[in-house]
């Protein structure tokens, strides 16, 4: 029997009225497990009215009232992570222990929402001329919409609704159809807190229920984060209304190792980096460059410890890497491996023959690593999103650099070396949103922003931080001037104002 899931619309779950249902399957089993409802244009006008009603009375409720709906949330979502992460693992597939860690950077940001009160604080300037004073404030957009991807069902939707509701927004979330029970739940938990009817709703579905959040005349603001070509779309499709757009985009994240680096903690950085959560990561690390002679050294121990990683069931406590989300994903990622050789790869470690006993029809793939890659290759050029690794080669720091900066994406990079002054170099000539100096996955703390470069970010704001408060803001500056009573009226000036 297959588990059902439906929208989560004003508080309560809401039948798909559409009739049409998506299938959902276990990774690790191939199996559909779960029906999840897909919404038509009508049923996200719904949502976007409930939201639309409940920011009349949202929008102008007092910080202490949000944040103390957000403290209980944090505490009911700390009490559930463990069954956060099993739906995650059940839908996703990655291993508990690695659900376990996004349900963790989810909680991050709910901690900095639960004290949004200090980066909601205004400016006053007094007396800027006689009697007058200039404050500025920030106030909510209204109804915002938040669409997620697979690879972090969990965190991903958390990078958003908790700031922009703290900012006294209402929010519409479509997540991805591939992996829907976690954000559903995560929404029953907040309406359990105390959250008020309407303030999140959850729609699923498909490009139809997209498409109609990017149209919607009342949803003032589009957060985003997939693949660079439906980042382009949701930036120009919602830009194009007048829509507020934060659009994360695909990455093809370089690590460069420096002759002087430690190479077991570089290696040991590598294989954790490329091949958590099975590559399907937007800060994965996808391209090692080695610089000089280091090379063949560094390739044959990252090979080492990429032979021992245990690949099975993100339900087993003793698998460390877990099978890719659908079928069809798995074995495009196998095409990148297949068509490696022809295109001048040396395949190391050729995984896509891999399967797991007892659980042969689940979309399992094993560890690929490329060496001498040239930068023609397809491998190279497109992001992967799974355990492949690709080594590249290069002579100074200056050609590895040049690799770097040649790349169309730059959501995250990372240097390993001893020397302070060629990381500082570094950190201020790399072309990346996120860097790493001897950090392989340079996430950072909720406290500070997430967002990359060129082709990884469509629109002028990142997410969380101080830029999620903005980006689910708009500022306001109020000048006040209140007449000394015994003051003569001033008369009709028709001249310019000036402060005296």
């Amino acid at each position: 029997m297959t588990h059902l899931v439906n929208h989560w619309i004003g508080g309560r779950t809401a039948e798909g009225a559409s009739g049409t249902y998506g299938p959902v399957t276990d990774p690790a089993t191939g199996a559909v497990t779960t029906k999840v409802a897909f919404a038509s244009a009508e049923e996200v006008d719904t949502a976007v009215a409930a939201a639309k009603e409940a920011y009349l009375s949202w929008g102008r409720s007092s910080l202490a009232q949000r944040t103390a709906i957000l403290f209980r949330f944090r505490a009911l979502l700390d009490a559930h992570r463990d069954e956060i992460a099993a739906l995650i693992t059940a839908e996703h597939g990655k291993v508990h222990s690695d659900a376990l860690g996004e349900v963790a950077r989810g909680l991050e940001i709910v901690d900095l929402a639960c004290g949004i009160t200090v980066q909601l604080k205004g400016e006053l300037s007094t007396e800027v001329a006689t009697r007058v004073d200039v404050a500025a404030i920030r106030q909510p957009l209204g109804v915002v919409a938040g669409i997620t991807p697979f690879n972090f069902p969990a965190m991903v939707p958390m990078w958003m609704f908790p700031i922009a509701i703290a900012c006294g927004n209402t929010f519409v979330l479509k997540p991805s159809e591939k992996d829907p029970s976690a954000p559903t739940r995560i929404a029953e938990l907040l309406t359990e807190a105390g959250l008020p009817d309407g303030v999140l709703n959850v729609v699923h579905g498909d490009r139809t229920a997209v498409d109609r959040l990017l149209e919607h005349p009342d949803v003032k603001a589009v957060s985003f984060v997939g693949s660079t070509p439906v980042a382009r779309h949701i930036h120009t499709t919602a830009a194009a209304r007048g829509k507020r757009v934060q659009a994360l985009g695909g990455a093809k994240n370089h690590m460069l190792v420096l002759p002087d680096a430690d190479l077991d903690a570089a290696a040991d950085a590598a294989v954790s980096a490329a091949y958590g959560s099975a590559g399907e990561r937007c800060m994965a690390i996808s391209a090692v460059v080695a610089v000089g002679a280091i090379g063949d050294e560094l390739v044959a121990r990252i090979r080492e410890r990429a032979e021992k990683i245990k690949i099975g069931p993100g339900a087993d406590p003793a698998s460390e890497m877990g099978p890719l989300i659908t079928r069809a994903h798995r074995d495009k990622v196998a095409s990148y491996v297949a068509g490696a050789a022809a295109e001048g790869c040396e395949v190391v470690l050729d995984g896509t023959g891999y399967t797991v006993d007892g659980h042969e029809d689940g979309h399992w793939i094993g560890i690929s690593l490329l060496d001498q890659v040239p930068t023609t290759a397809k491998a190279y050029q497109e992001e992967i999103f799974g355990p492949v690794l690709c080594v590249l080669r290069a002579g100074t720091y200056e050609e590895g650099l040049a690799l770097v900066n040649a790349s169309p994406f730059g959501n995250g990079t990372a240097i390993f070396t001893r020397d302070g002054g060629a990381a500082r170099r570094f950190q201020l000539e790399a072309e990346a949103g996120m860097v790493g100096v001897n950090v392989p996955i340079p996430v950072p703390v909720g406290y500070h922003s997430f967002g990359g470069w060129k082709d990884s970010l469509f629109g002028d704001h990142h997410v969380y931080g101080n830029d999620g408060t903005h980006f689910y803001t708009r500022g306001k500056v109020v000048t006040t001037r209140w007449p000394d009573p015994s003051e003569a009226p001033a008369g009709v000036d028709l001249g310019f104002p000036r402060n005296h």
